[in-house]
């Protein structure tokens, strides 16, 4: 079995998505900027960082937001091309584009988890967001790595990555750090992981 980690992106002042975020706007007013480095000036470091993930990840877990807002931007192959697990508190039918089946999950964090780890055989699992969903796999204790791209972007207001997190101190040790000019990407383990 594969470890689980997250990779999500931030800005500076730690916001995973601006205020506003709705089915125009996933990301919220002028929040689509913290993807700059993958999409508008990736360079080879950005390049080759989105080519790990989706080679490392067998699955990906994801909250009901991120899929209803997301849905529509993954196009008809569904972007990730295995298995993903949305967690939710609606029960809903298993979405299926292409390669990709989105099966939602309510039974908790912890369940998606283990259902996303029996779908991806050895490979590793995903935990892309939205922010309440990291908080919650990193208050259960769940998560092994943590893959974070810093955006050069001060939002100033949104949705904050690390608010609500209640499990005391979580100790960190860096195992790579990578820059463009873009984007700083950090890799942290979890030390007791």
């Amino acid at each position: 079995m594969g470890k689980v980690f997250v990779d999500i992106t931030m800005s500076l002042d730690g916001f995973v998505a601006a205020e506003g975020v709705d089915m125009a706007n996933p990301l919220g007013k002028d929040g689509d900027r913290l993807h700059d480095w993958i999409f508008s000036h990736p360079d080879t470091t950005d390049r080759m960082l989105v080519q790990e993930l989706f080679l490392s990840a067998g699955a990906f877990v994801m909250g009901r937001r991120t899929f209803d807002v997301g849905e529509r931007y993954w196009g008809d192959d569904g972007t990730f091309h295995v298995p993903c697990f949305v967690l939710t508190h609606r029960e809903h039918p298993a979405v299926v584009r292409g390669p990709t089946t989105f099966t939602f999950v309510t039974e908790g964090i912890a369940s998606a988890l283990e259902k996303a780890q029996a779908a991806s055989g050895k490979k590793d699992v995903c935990v892309m967001g939205g922010a309440e969903i990291v908080q919650q796999s990193l208050k259960e204790g769940l998560v092994d790595e943590i893959r974070l791209h810093i955006a050069n972007l001060l939002l100033g207001t949104g949705t904050r990555l690390f608010d609500d997190i209640d499990s005391g101190p979580l100790r960190l040790l860096r195992t790579r750090v990578m820059s463009s000019p873009f984007a700083t990407h950090f890799n942290f383990r979890l030390a007791d992981a």
